[in-house]
């Protein structure tokens, strides 16, 4: 969830900002920061779903608001000191799980109430704080609603009545043929983003994704759901000018990417210094990740030929201008931009000996005026460099009261662009007059159907980044690789199908020792050497590998993830029980990346070809749709266990 600040939202033409010198304000206040040991959070984003089991119909609620407002005037939770921040001013005295809104007015986010830290109680203990969640957010909603962790709901967009209450399509902000704006959350950000990257982009996005050709789907294909007779609105002739593609299923409005879930990971680094180590090693973490828990074969009703969310909710907030993307020349623009603001990383930060120029992107672009100034503020080139390429992007919302004044004691300004850079990474600054140090987002992975699943995925990346630390593991690879990564892990089933770039040799060729390690194990190690600068070609340093490989290893070869984590492990006091249930979670990561189990897209995808319903056409009718749904929530309870539903991504 990105700042939800209140005051009158400028239009895109009035939109300004003095962000780089609130940032240089950051970076000196800052820069010398220490914390005790790392923390951790994540956020577990859920779909609202309101059954009418009468008509067999599965339809998104959008009540977000009232469940918010149920959950904050809970009297109960308010003596254990409230779980709604955003609308409760409580004095916060317990562990309370919290709630949030998020951009779909059907959706919610939740996050445990307080860091986790890296001890392996705090492990062990993320998956039932995240079943309590649902069951606390469940306990506010109406009898027919319940919040599944889908990454998209498969018929957003259908022209019949997907959600309720019902709202008619094609309003001033969004101006889409399939949402409405109401949509969306109504907290001015909202509507107003959504409308300003269109009125930036000078059109409304676009986003197509190739159709699932099954046996007999048409070819040649077209969305039959387009209509290129609507006039109401210029962005109307968009359809008229090519913005449909053949064999894909189309979509124009923000809310077909900003309303998917995931599940982020925020890491809080003892020091500036770590946390800049943890967002280049995991960088190239992101891709695998990413394979690995895609969930999202379905949009609009219809099967895709895709597995994962990422590039479509790129697609949604490409704010971009023709001469942005290279479809006109360079008249009114500064650059012609790679990729969306919302995209894979494209700069690596740490000051690490080991960092080669030739891993950086040829093509990066920044603002050299910003990078000049935040070097002459202090800042080194390679922070300069990230987040003057930040820059380069036009905050999408500003509000008139930000500009009366500039406030160097707030991060107002710096947050509405920092915010609206959405990297598969975030580096985050601490904020102003507070104890939070420095936090790195991973921010990758799909969300999963269970708690089980989610709270696997989650201490695997914690357990990773203990790895990285102590055994100061080096994963550098080259930027444009990691970008080629990305869009590999779109394939269908791409975690057995794909290889992906991957570094052959993690270890460092120097010697080191861990800092003092309480019970959680080793935080940065002390060098006792430099390492030796990396020589010869970079393109030997990495291969193509299967996911199998990059997560369980090759015999002679990259030594695998989860025996790195294992390696950990053995080298900190971990009791046998403890051992064993993180075993658990190790088990499920293992037998994802080699096959033995399903992904959820897998899963999805073939419940759908074997629903009776189906005639193997790519449509995802509503009775198909209202049994997914349902088969989803009974799988969050029964965990595959048994002879049960979903059995094939737990049990092999």
């Amino acid at each position: 969830m990105g700042l939800l600040a209140l005051g009158t939202p400028l239009p895109w033409p009035d939109a300004k900002t003095k962000a780089d010198q609130q940032l240089l304000m950051i970076w000196e206040k800052a820069k010398g920061k220490e914390r005790d040991a790392l923390l951790w959070g994540d956020e577990v984003e859920y779909l609202v779903i309101a059954y009418d089991d009468e008509n067999k119909k599965a339809r998104l609620s959008l009540r977000q608001g009232d469940i918010l407002e149920a959950l904050a005037r809970d009297e109960e939770l308010q003596k254990r000191g409230g779980c709604v921040p955003e609308i409760q001013d409580v004095q916060r005295v317990d562990t309370l799980p919290t709630f949030h809104p998020e951009f779909g007015r059907f959706m919610l986010e939740s996050t445990p109430g307080k860091p986790w830290g890296i001890g392996f109680k705090d492990l062990l203990d993320v998956e039932r704080n995240m079943k309590m969640r649902r069951v606390i957010a469940k306990d506010h909603m109406e009898a027919n609603e319940y919040p599944i962790t889908l990454t998209t709901f498969p018929r957003l967009g259908t022209k019949d009545d997907y959600m309720t209450p019902y709202y008619p399509f094609h309003g001033d902000k969004l101006r889409s043929q399939f949402l409405p704006d109401e949509i969306a959350n109504p907290h001015i950000r909202f509507p107003t983003l959504a409308a300003n990257i269109r009125s930036r982009r000078g059109r409304k996005v676009e986003i197509n994704v190739p159709i699932f050709k099954d046996e007999k789907t048409p070819s040649p294909w077209s969305d039959p759901t387009v209509d290129y007779n609507l006039h109401k609105w210029p962005e109307d002739d968009d359809v008229r000018k090519g913005a449909v593609k053949d064999g894909f299923v189309y979509m124009d409005g923000m809310a077909f990417g900003m309303g998917s879930c995931c599940l982020q990971i925020t890491f809080q680094a003892k020091n500036i210094r770590e946390g800049r180590i943890l967002y280049d090693q995991l960088s190239p973490l992101g891709p695998i990740l990413l394979a690995l828990t895609a969930a999202t074969p379905i949009y609009k009703g219809f099967l895709v030929d895709t597995d994962v969310r990422w590039n479509q909710i790129s697609r949604a907030v490409d704010d971009r201008t023709a001469e942005e993307l290279g479809e006109k020349p360079l008249k009114d623009n500064r650059w012609r931009i790679p990729k969306s603001r919302y995209a894979s990383n494209s700069t690596y930060i740490s000051e690490d000996p080991r960092l080669r120029k030739e891993y950086m992107d040829p093509d990066l672009i920044v603002d050299e005026n910003v990078k000049k100034r935040l070097i002459e503020g202090g800042m080194d080139e390679l922070l300069a460099t990230h987040f003057a390429h930040l820059f380069i992007r036009d905050p999408i919302v500003v509000f008139a009261e930000d500009l009366e004044e500039l406030d160097l004691s707030k991060t107002d300004h710096f947050e509405n662009l920092q915010s609206t850079n959405w990297q598969h990474m975030r580096f985050k600054p601490p904020p102003p007059s507070n104890a939070i140090g420095w936090r790195v987002e991973f921010r990758s992975m799909e969300i999963q159907i269970t708690d089980f699943e989610n709270a696997a995925f989650a201490v695997f990346i914690v357990l990773v980044t203990r790895a990285i630390l102590s055994f100061d593991l080096n994963f550098y690879l080259p930027i444009p690789r990691t970008t080629e990564n990305m869009e590999t892990a779109h394939a269908r089933d791409a975690v057995n199908g794909r290889k992906f770039y991957f570094r052959k040799d993690p270890f460092s060729h120097r010697s080191s020792k861990p800092d003092s390690a309480g019970q959680s194990g080793t935080t940065t190690p002390i060098y006792l050497s430099r390492p030796a600068t990396p020589e010869g070609p970079v393109e030997d340093e990495y291969a193509s590998m299967t996911i199998d490989e990059i997560v369980n290893g090759q015999v002679d070869g990259f030594p695998g993830l989860i025996p790195l984590v294992e390696s950990y492990l053995n080298s900190v006091n971990v009791d046998v029980e403890t051992r064993c249930d993180l075993a658990r979670y190790l088990d499920l990561i293992r037998k994802r990346a080699s096959g033995q189990l399903w992904t959820g897209a897998k899963w999805i995808r073939h419940f759908v070809r074997n629903h009776p319903e189906y005639k193997q056409d790519s449509v995802v009718s509503e009775k198909i749709c209202y049994d997914l749904v349902k088969a989803a929530e009974t799988i969050t309870k029964e965990e595959g266990k048994g002879a049960s539903i979903g059995k094939e991504m737990f049990q092999n």
